[in-house]
């Protein structure tokens, strides 16, 4: 097939409307037709603005807003080179006007150019919102033009941008885009909002699923700056994006005031908790990291995603207290953050001994070795199945709480953290949903009623850090976890993101020691703190040599059920 270079068309091109616009120039303005004028402005211009400026080079297919600009950049400075030599003959007028008839022609064949090759050649199947008419959703707009995407609207909630056009694409509210899709169904909507809070997004994606096929979101602002392309960082909402809730009082310089420059022992440094809070403490300026955890695989993560000489994996078991003791002699913590723990309360359920032994016993040689070495400060993981707990993993933690609240703790501040399920750690149920999607279904959910709290993995490492900070010793805090799940409307929003309608939920029935509601709080009395999302429970007293002596007697005794509710009276069990 017969081609040309481009630039010499590009030459060619321009050197035909010099000759048009000048011609038609001379024609308004009733002058004597010069072919010398002619050739000698159609020269200088082409030297100017081919050779000089380089414009022979810019690609019309590719071409910009900014493009456009700078080509009339380039000609007006090519008028201002050539006008000098023939001002004495024509007037002013005259050379402003040819210009202006120029840069129309050149900018009108670039944008046609641009038009017809882009645009026309590309059929246009899928229909897209773009919530968002700020920078991000502009921007998005200029790459999907040479896509199958075709832009019916904006949307923003800015009123003084609503009813006005972007490239000739009307920006509407959301209410009114809701009524012209009455009858309509979307191939895509995309969110362009990449400051807007998770819970913004939340709201427009539980407003506006019904009339898209998709929704997807750019990601943070943070991301985006890593990549130009906006178009293919476009992801998928997630069910995080729909539950997470992120705190507005998060105070990152206390944190760091609390974390920078110190000594921090991890205990359980390779479970989803432990392995968030090591992230954080070296995020926030740590001098020193001991990740201590049992578990080989997990150890070896976390030290090799951490990847520094400061970080110094430690593979132990917290119920050995004599290997734990040889730790804190030699690394002299002055931070210790807890969180070797049994989680799973099924599992907890079946292995009453092990439960005790690791949650219990794990924690007080943590706590008394934390004392005995003067650590500056001691926290607990806790969970709120600590609260009238009905089952023994539940009990176990509250029997933690008990300790670290009594103990005589001499320099040492004792803390602990409760709060309760995390987004995405090993054994929760949204990873087992999402592989019983990926399995075809069906979804398995332990009763209709069942409701859950849930928050972001870093966040609440985030939000345990500044409790810790802000602790004097004998605190339980208590993150604010928003408004519970019912974990059914988890599952049905699970299916919806998946794009696969035909899964099923099933509902199983409750496991051992599950109960339908998890509770936060113990009363009302519980206190305010200086942030919001923290409060504090109210103490529970309870004398540590009887608490002591309690414990030793759990851990021979056979019936173990009953010596658990011994000590923690609120434990309804339920089995």
């Amino acid at each position: 097939m017969f081609s040309i270079d481009k630039r010499v068309l590009n030459f060619f091109v321009i050197l035909i409307l010099s000759f048009i616009t000048f011609w038609w120039t001379f024609f308004i303005f009733h002058l004597p037709f010069s072919y010398d004028v002619i050739l000698g402005v159609i020269c200088v211009r082409l030297i100017a603005s081919l050779l000089i400026f380089k414009d022979f080079s810019l690609s019309w297919s590719k071409a910009t807003q900014k493009t456009f600009l700078m080509k009339s950049i380039v000609y007006i400075v090519a008028f201002i080179v050539y006008m000098p030599f023939y001002y004495g003959n024509y007037r002013l007028a005259f050379m402003a006007s040819e210009l202006a008839f120029y840069l129309f022609a050149i900018n009108f064949s670039m944008y046609a150019y641009y038009y017809f090759i882009n645009r026309c050649k590309i059929d246009k199947t899928k229909v897209v919102v773009i919530y968002g008419a700020g920078k991000a959703g502009i921007k998005l707009e200029e790459e999907f033009r040479n896509s199958e995407y075709k832009i019916k609207y904006f949307v923003d909630d800015e009123k003084i941008l609503q009813k006005r056009t972007i490239d000739a694409i009307p920006i509407l509210s959301k209410k009114v885009l809701k009524r012209k899709m009455a009858n309509e169904k979307y191939d895509l909507l995309v969110i362009a909002m990449p400051s807007a809070p998770k819970e913004r997004i939340k709201e427009i994606y539980n407003s506006l699923s019904d009339f898209f096929k998709e929704i997807r979101v750019l990601p943070s602002l943070e991301e985006i700056l890593e990549n130009k392309d906006f178009s293919s960082q476009l992801k998928d909402i997630t069910v995080e994006d729909l539950l997470a809730r992120h705190p507005q009082d998060l105070d990152k310089q206390k944190i760091q005031d609390f974390i920078k420059d110190k000594v921090v022992l991890i205990t359980g440094a390779g479970g989803s908790i432990g392995s968030e809070i090591s992230r954080q403490c070296k995020k926030y300026g740590a001098k020193q990291l001991i990740l201590l955890d049992h578990s080989e695989f997990n150890l070896y993560k976390i030290t090799e995603e951490l990847g520094c000489s400061f970080v110094i994996p430690v593979m132990q078991t917290v119920r050995n207290l004599g290997f734990v003791e040889n730790t804190f002699k030699k690394y002299k913590p002055q931070i210790v953050i807890h969180a070797a723990a049994y989680k799973h309360v099924p599992l907890v359920e079946e292995n009453v001994i092990e439960g005790i032994s690791n949650n219990i016993m794990g924690t007080k040689n943590c706590i008394d070795l934390s004392i005995k070495y003067e650590v500056e400060k001691f926290v607990l993981i806790s969970t709120d199945k600590a609260v009238r707990p009905t089952n023994v993993m539940g009990t176990t933690k509250r029997i933690c709480e008990l300790y670290a609240q009594n103990v005589k703790s001499n320099k040492t501040e004792i803390v602990a953290v409760r709060f309760g399920n995390v987004l995405g750690s090993s054994g929760s149920v949204i990873p087992k949903f999402k592989s019983q999607i990926q399995n075809g279904g069906p979804i398995t959910v332990t009763h209709p009623d069942i409701t859950r709290y849930f928050m972001l993995i870093p966040e609440a490492c985030e939000l345990v850090l500044q409790a810790a900070s802000i602790g004097k010793g004998g605190e339980i805090f208590i993150l604010d976890m928003g408004e519970p799940v019912k974990i059914v409307d988890l599952a049905k929003k699970m299916i919806t993101l998946s794009g696969n309608d035909d899964i099923k939920i099933e509902f199983c029935g409750l496991r051992a020691g599950e109960k339908l509601y998890e509770e936060l709080l113990i009363n009302d009395s519980d206190k305010k703190t200086d942030y919001d999302s923290i409060m504090v429970a109210k103490p529970t007293p309870y004398e540590i040599d009887k608490l002591n002596d309690d414990i030793n007697e759990l851990l021979v005794c056979k019936d173990k059920i009953k010596k658990l509710k011994e000590i923690v009276p609120e434990f309804t069990h339920k089995a």
